[in-house]
């Protein structure tokens, strides 16, 4: 045969010359790819749906943390972004320095502060801002203590848990203490204080604390959507890339036999 491709009449021994092991490991790697890509189509939608409850949340009036622990409505949804007020007084013992947190190419942390708010008698950790490190690991920032009763703005931010590849040990005889991630239940017990499940992101007009240069969302939803194209086409690639391997077999096989 002179032909180049399968034609119509040879099509079920072209599938016949399939062999089960590899049409299964075929899909299998044809379904994982495509589930990333659609992973990564639902954060885009996720990230796009979050950024407009943060524009819309923007414009509203930050509310007193007491009334957002309280109101069945709001702990209906979600509380992520909610702009919130608070009153009280920071915890000047327990500080903390998250890790490996750059800003303009320069590394350092993000300072971390128990706070204790009077009206709602709860205590939560409030993220005050980045300062600058060193390589040199034995380094650990100067912390300015704050005293005095405050009133402070902010948003409440629910933290992801990331990946780590070894479990974190925290002691209680350092401070500052150097932490990997927020690991709000593990800080909890660390300090003997119940924290609330999610972290404070100070208010970048307050005049406290150090460099205010967070977003709310890392990863931008076109970036998303970008991944999402790159997974689908290299599924679409991989299921061509098989096909392609398997008829080029299947001809060698028939052209062996003449």
């Amino acid at each position: 045969m002179n032909t180049k491709s399968v034609k119509t009449s040879e099509l079920p021994s072209y599938l016949a010359s399939w062999s089960l092991p590899w049409v299964i490991f075929t899909l299998l790697v044809f379904a994982g790819l495509i589930k990333l890509s659609l992973w990564q189509f639902e954060r885009s939608a996720e990230k796009q749906q979050r950024l407009s409850n943060i524009a819309v949340l923007s414009q509203q009036q930050a509310l007193d943390l007491n009334v957002v622990l309280t109101d069945t409505n709001i702990n209906a949804g979600s509380i992520n972004d909610i702009p919130v007020a608070l009153a009280g007084t920071f915890n000047n013992q327990y500080k903390f320095l998250l890790d490996n947190q750059t800003h303009k190419g320069k590394l350092g942390y993000r300072v971390l502060q128990v706070f204790h708010d009077i009206r709602s008698k709860k205590s939560v950790l409030v993220n005050l801002g980045w300062v600058q490190g060193s390589i040199d690991r034995s380094f650990i920032p100067t912390l300015s203590d704050i005293k005095n009763t405050k009133n402070i703005l902010g948003n409440i931010r629910i933290i992801e848990q990331g990946i780590v590849l070894t479990e974190e040990q925290l002691s209680i005889d350092n401070w500052p203490q150097r932490i990997q991630q927020i690991n709000i239940d593990k800080i909890s017990r660390l300090i003997n204080i119940k924290l609330l499940p999610f972290v404070v992101f100070l208010d970048k007009k307050e005049d406290i604390g150090y460099i205010k240069n967070w977003q709310p969302i890392v990863m931008p939803p076109e970036k998303h959507t970008g991944y999402a194209v790159q997974w689908l086409t290299l599924a679409i690639a991989w299921l061509s890339l098989m096909i392609w391997a398997s008829f080029k077999t299947y001809r060698s096989q028939i052209d062996s036999k003449k």
